[in-house]
């Protein structure tokens, strides 16, 4: 298993900065059987760091399911809106491509991984099928904005 060089937020943006490279932090998100000790994953929250030539750097956030080309979310966070629970996780230093951004979620995750040198922590999902259509919407609830990040 590879060593994972985690990176506080202010040290996570200085490395972006820095470095014109990406870090990222992703979080599980389960459906209603999150207190059972066997719940899997459903999706995830991912927080990419970028480089940004005019402000240096911004905050890509991209939420939904697995194996849908649907998200709940694919935004750019505001450096003054970045709440503080995000501001608390720890990101890997990593590269990130444009075209990884349009990825299923659990396709971008790999190559996140893979390019950060952790991609053996992760599943195989290049062999997964999608779920859902690229029209399918999902609810603002998934993106957890009714629970703290």
């Amino acid at each position: 298993m590879s060593e994972i060089n985690r990176l506080s937020f202010n040290e996570a943006v200085v490395f972006v900065k820095n470095n014109k490279r990406a870090a990222f932090a992703a979080m599980p998100v389960f459906g209603d059987d999150e207190g059972d000790e066997n719940a899997t994953a459903e999706g995830a929250r991912v927080f990419i760091l970028l480089p940004d030539e005019d402000e240096g750097w911004t905050l890509r956030f991209i939420a939904g399911p697995f194996f849908s080309n649907a998200f709940a979310a694919n935004d750019i966070i505001p450096a003054d809106e970045i709440p503080d629970r995000v501001r608390e996780l720890l990101f890997v230093p990593t590269r990130c491509e444009e075209d990884w951004l349009a990825d299923q979620l659990q396709m971008l995750l790999a190559k996140l991984t893979q390019a950060a040198g952790i991609g053996d922590q992760m599943p195989d999902y290049t062999s997964q099928p999608a779920k859902a259509a690229e029209d399918v919407v999902f609810p603002v609830s998934f993106i957890g904005l009714n629970k703290p990040l």
